[in-house]
């Protein structure tokens, strides 16, 4: 068997019994515009991990996952740069992304009939009530983002303050960033 040129692993509602709504393969985010040709989902086999530890905590909450974004391709991170409405909620491609480490996620949690709990905002929004512990979302959403929390970190993931939603892997300067040359049929970038 050929080892694999890349370390990312193929993420999928079949192997790991997640929901996946990978917003950045549709118009529907924040860039307003098609980011992903195809809708892939792909973390680094170190998060891959980790997300298996934080798919069974979340299951002994009652809840599963779902994935909004996980491993961006550069070009993907230097699109949303330059379509971001907020800067300071986009990483700056010049500098890498967790993301395009493979080593973070956006993501939620839902209930048992697959409704997202209230977490006081959607996903991307940038804004300051997308901040950990904002005292301007509501108690149900503070508890809701709590328990993703410690679900996430659990999980060997840390967050940032500024998105309820993204978590990653510590110590990013351990992952290399990656591009999505050499991805082959695993390129999120390429029509398939």
């Amino acid at each position: 068997m050929t080892p694999s040129p890349h370390p990312l692993v193929l993420i999928s509602t079949a192997t790991h019994d997640v929901v996946l709504d990978l917003l950045y393969a549709t118009p529907n985010n924040v860039a307003g515009q098609i980011i992903y040709a195809r809708p892939l989902c792909l973390l680094h086999r170190d998060a891959e991990v980790g997300l298996r530890r934080a798919i069974a905590l979340a299951a002994e909450s009652g809840c599963r996952l779902k994935i909004f974004d996980a491993f961006r391709p550069h070009e993907a991170q230097v699109l949303l740069w330059d379509t971001a409405p907020d800067r300071a909620y986009v990483a700056d491609p010049a500098i890498g992304s967790n993301h395009t480490r493979g080593t973070a996620l956006d993501l939620t949690l839902i209930d048992p009939d697959g409704r997202e709990l209230d977490m006081g905002t959607g996903f991307d929004e940038m804004t300051s009530l997308s901040h950990h512990f904002n005292p301007g979302v509501s108690a149900l959403a503070q508890a809701n983002r709590l328990l993703l929390l410690g679900i996430m970190e659990g999980a060997g993931f840390a967050h940032i303050p500024h998105e309820w939603w993204h978590y990653a892997l510590p110590q990013p300067e351990h992952y290399p960033l990656l591009g999505s040359a050499g991805l082959e049929a695993l390129n999120p970038m390429v029509p398939g």
